[in-house]
């Protein structure tokens, strides 16, 4: 039976002698040569047959050639066939969709490796690296596309896909085997950009949603710009008047996170020129370079500042988001030169990159390979094989490891199968007539690797790598970032040790903090310190030669943002509250409690004594009120903390707002004390949306320490409210025991890029009841009652001794004589009766009038 009939078949596990039998006599594509690791051993080859290594070798190759991956020859491939022992009647529905440019591309998922998608006269996407039979992929005839031909494909997840197919935007979910138009584009557009990260956690995602969509070669301005902030579920139009100032043709826009910009590709007089946006390069260009064809412009993966701009005749790349763009140097004879792909009378059919390497393959038949690096971009033509085809394409898919792939069509089923061959890069750089110096460093190493760090604001970073150079070599070890506005660095080399072979090894220390604290650079040249910005840092070797392939550079992302591990907490001595001081009854109606009974030492807290032993009441959310006597003046403790771990007392800028909207308290300085030079911010202004307190933020936050003519200081006297920093504001409570419920933010735009907040409760206790009188007042007439009624007890008895008393005291007799009299009669009794049932009966409510008589309307 044909090897490329067998279904599922894997040479591992399979004997050499039945390998032999099964590859022996089957001609093309019979054997993965890099998998069937019995069959290039070198021992092995050296010991079978010669002719039989012929067949192993497909009758092309030098013996020494089965050693490791190997170039292979035209046309023998490797060919992957699978699933087609019987007949399949699977048929193809909706339109075949294929690539509208005369070359081929894979495009890879760079988070997801094994899912790629192939672009040619055929469109096939995988998610096993083309190891299997693939349909042709097509889209349903529902989406009413007029012409099925894809310019651009970008992947925004595991699991789907966007394609601009005849001027619009299309979602594919490849797993599910489900299409969608995207919203939001209105005007046709052929090109999709983004950089996806690769990095777990919400920052590294927010960064793959970023996506951009455009018409390339588009009037600027006017030509409308799409974005996504979404991963592409929907589009909305960019606001044009940032751009407003740029002319020319566009080339395409992009995001460049390894320098905090987004960077559009203006052509104008056969000139290419990239501007950026943001501050500090918003007012200057990259340098122009010759641009005289439409290119395709790849961002390379990793967020390091690396892109390729081609086409069929030309080559160029850029080591820092386009800021210079520059030829390939051609490695040739021991010659290096500019490689002109048009003077060379090349034409690039194929092109592969991964984060540090590159090849293309052009139409004659030639294969290169070169590096990228901030250093120099090196290349250099591998072979003279016969791989080219028109459906030929090459890619990578690790480090040193170039794949050229041919999709074959089977005429008795509709999947194709595909024709590969795996270069080893490393091994093929071996060849003595290519004139490589051999690699001068034989170890690299760090734990940076694969890691992206975080420095906040005020905060360093350290790291470290490890270097052993190859023996009588002295290479010099390069660190570089790419967004040197943002994040500077310090850099030092120590020998500490040798290896077993007398071989020395190298540590170099890294130090890296924003670029503003250094104080080393203009403040032009350094990006907004209130703002966060990206940058990645590197560690290569300066003289490193091409042939270096394996010893890769280490690398990392640096984010120069908020630390989602940091947070603040007000701090509270006691942990728990005495139900002596509390209210029970209030705390149970607002808050949710629960009761537990323990010991108490009441000399921690005040030193004032208390029970020893008493019930307190445990806040579940908020934690213990914190105890504030109402007419001392108190400030929060507020600590910061950090991976669970206690950092520092904060003395940052915040501010404070009670939740429940209660009012009685004050702040101890006003504007005028607190040596403001202008209008001091305060809660007024940020109260238009109750239910959003972080209006009030590091974002929104304007000192009043800073001149500013727009809010000049004229109310001196009005309550400064914030708390922390330079001064020392207080609270000062008023006469009311009860709970306070207060929401915190820290708004100091130069402590964190986070946005750190919290709520915290406090119970005001010691406040008398307000008196209804001065006191005062009270005390001068309870004195004066006092002494009057003293004077009273002396003077009244002595008057009832003389005469004027006895006349006084008979007229009081009289008065009570007929007092009684007067009481019960009867004339008098019939009057107050007549009076008092007069009024009881006019207070009384109206009668109801009965059901079927008609109400006495003049009553």
């Amino acid at each position: 039976m044909p090897f490329s009939s067998v279904v599922g078949i894997n040479l591992d596990t399979v004997l050499p002698s039945t390998a032999l039998k099964l590859v022996s006599g089957y001609g093309t594509g019979a054997l993965d040569v890099r998998k069937s690791k019995f069959l290039v051993q070198p021992a092995t080859c050296a010991t079978i047959n010669p002719n039989m290594a012929q067949h192993l070798c497909h009758g092309h190759l030098r013996l020494a050639e089965c050693m490791g991956s190997v170039l292979c020859m035209v046309p023998w491939f490797r060919t992957v066939r699978t699933g087609k022992v019987f007949a399949n009647p699977v048929t193809l529905e909706g339109d075949l969709l294929f690539y509208a440019f005369s070359n081929t591309v894979v495009v890879k998922n760079v988070c997801k490796t094994d899912i790629a998608v192939y672009l040619g006269q055929r469109v096939f996407i995988t998610k096993n690296r083309f190891e299997a039979s693939i349909l042709p992929l097509t889209i349903p005839k529902s989406m009413e596309v007029k012409m099925p031909s894809i310019t651009s494909a970008h992947f925004v997840s595991d699991a789907m896909i966007l394609f601009v197919i005849d001027g619009k935007v299309y979602s594919y979910n490849f797993i599910e085997d489900i299409w969608r138009t995207v919203n939001g584009i209105t005007e046709p557009v052929s090109h999709i950009s983004g950089d996806p990260c690769c990095f777990e956690g919400y920052f590294c995602l927010e960064l793959s949603n970023n996506l951009f969509a455009y018409f390339r070669g588009g009037q600027m301005p006017g030509t409308n710009i799409y974005f996504s902030n979404n991963g592409g579920f929907s589009f909305e139009l960019l606001n044009s008047d940032r751009m407003s100032h740029l002319k020319g043709l566009l080339g395409g826009i992009f995001h460049f996170h390894s320098l905090s910009q987004v960077g559009i590709l203006l052509v104008e007089n056969n000139l290419g020129t990239f501007h950026y946006l943001e501050y500090p390069l918003n007012h200057s260009t990259g340098v122009p370079f010759l641009y005289e064809s439409p290119l395709e412009v790849i961002i390379k993966p990793q967020q390091r500042g690396f892109l390729i701009l081609w086409n069929q005749k030309t080559l160029l790349v850029s080591s820092n988001s386009g800021q210079i763009v520059e030829a390939m140097q051609l490695m040739e004879e021991g010659n290096i030169n500019d490689l002109n792909v048009e003077h060379a009378k090349l034409t690039i059919h194929s092109i592969a990159s991964n984060t540090y390497e590159l090849a293309f393959l052009v139409e004659q038949d030639q294969l290169y390979y070169g590096s990228q690096s901030y250093m120099g971009n090196y290349i250099i033509k591998l072979s003279n094989q016969q791989f080219w085809s028109e459906e030929a394409s090459v890619h990578f898919w690790d480090v040193g490891m170039l794949e050229v792939l041919t999709p074959v069509s089977d005429p008795y089923f509709p999947a194709f199968d595909f024709k590969k061959c795996l270069v080893n890069v490393q091994l093929a750089l071996m060849d003595q007539s290519l004139q490589l110096e051999p690699c001068n460093v034989e170890f690299l190493e760090s734990t940076m690797e694969d890691r992206m760090f975080i420095i906040d604001m005020n905060s360093k970073l350290k790291l470290s790598a490890l270097m052993v150079p190859r023996k009588g070599m002295n290479p010099t070890p390069l660190v570089m970032v790419s967004n040197p506005h943002a994040l500077g660095f310090k850099a030092n080399l120590t020998q500490f040790g040798n290896m077993y072979d007398g071989n020395s090894k190298f540590k170099l220390d890294i130090e890296l903090q924003q670029q503003q604290h250094w104080g080393n650079s203009e403040l032009n040249f350094t990006a907004s310190i209130k703002h966060e910005a990206i940058s990645s840092i590197t560690v290569d070797i300066a003289d490193k030669t091409l042939s270096c392939v394996d010893l890769k550079p280490l690398s990392t992302l640096i984010s120069v943002g908020c630390d989602l591990t940091k947070k603040v907490i007000v701090q509270n001595k006691i942990s728990a509250c005495a139900m002596g001081i509390l209210d029970p009854v209030l705390l149970q109606k607002n808050y949710s409690y629960t009761i537990e009974k323990e010991a108490y030492n009441p000399t921690s807290y005040s030193g004032e004594a208390q029970d020893d032993l008493i019930v307190f009441y445990q806040y579940k959310e908020l934690g213990c009120p914190r105890l504030v006597y109402y007419d001392k003046p108190w400030k929060p403790v507020v600590e910061l903390w950090k991976d669970g771990t206690l950092e520092e007392i904060m003395n940052a800028e915040y501010v404070i707002l009670e939740l429940n909207g209660i009012v009685t308290y004050s702040y101890s300085l006003t504007a005028a004390t607190a040596h403001c030079r202008s209008q001091p911010q305060n809660w007024s202004i940020f109260k238009e949306d109750a239910e959003k307190p972080s209006l009030w933020n590091r974002e929104t936050y304007v000192s009043c320490h800073e001149d500013n003519q727009d809010n000049p200081l004229l109310w001196p006297n009005v309550e400064y409210q914030i708390l922390g920093g330079r001064t020392d504001n207080k609270i000062i409570f008023g006469q009311r025991n009860g709970i306070y419920t207060f929401y915190l933010t820290v708004v100091d735009p130069y402590y964190s890029y986070c946005d750190l907040n919290t709520i915290f409760s406090v119970y005001v206790y010691g406040a008398l009841p307000v008196a209804e009188f001065r006191p005062m007042t009270s005390i001068l007439l309870m004195v004066t009652v006092t002494l009057f009624t003293m004077w009273l007890a002396y003077a009244i008895p002595k008057q009832l001794r003389t005469e004027r008393g006895r006349r006084l005291t008979g007229f009081c007799f009289q008065i009570f004589k007929y007092c009684p009299g007067i009481c019960t009669c009867a004339w008098l009794r019939g009057k107050m009766r007549r009076g008092l049932r007069s009024r009881r009966v006019k207070d009384q409510p109206e009668k109801i009038p009965q059901i079927g008589k008609k109400p006495d309307i003049k009553k």
